[in-house]
């Protein structure tokens, strides 16, 4: 798991292979991710947006960007949290995906907390070797 806490709220990740829906002789990776957003602040929250940076493993780097998450934009009262699964696919077995997401409290300001890094990674077949 990933995580990082901007102004008292907290985003968690935990990324997965989905190799059901892959397809590696296409050059067709698809992860999932799971987020948790929990709100240690003092004040109520909207989430207004999503921002992406994702570079698979040959340095492409793809930017998403909208509205929510998931269709929604979930308002957190001081101690609630919220989860949601996501996907991403890639063309390379890995990659990093880091982002943030656009929060507006009730007084009406808006403010940017961060999505920890997170990396995409097929899973190895190979035995490790310890020295």
């Amino acid at each position: 798991m990933y995580t990082a806490t901007t102004r008292h709220i907290t985003v968690s990740v935990t990324p997965s292979y989905l190799p059901d829906q892959s397809e590696p002789d296409e050059n067709r990776w698809v992860f999932a991710y799971r987020i948790e957003i929990e709100n240690g602040s003092r004040e109520t929250v909207q989430l207004r947006s999503r921002y992406w940076h994702i570079t698979d493993a040959h340095g492409h780097v793809e930017e998403v960007q909208g509205p929510g998450v998931v269709g929604e934009e979930p308002i957190l009262s001081p101690g609630d949290s919220f989860t949601y699964t996501s996907g991403c696919p890639l063309g390379t077995p890995s990659g990093i995906m880091r982002g943030r997401f656009r929060m507006q409290g009730v007084d009406g300001t808006y403010f940017e907390v961060e999505v920890p890094a997170f990396s995409l990674d097929v899973p190895s077949d190979r035995p490790r070797t310890l020295n």
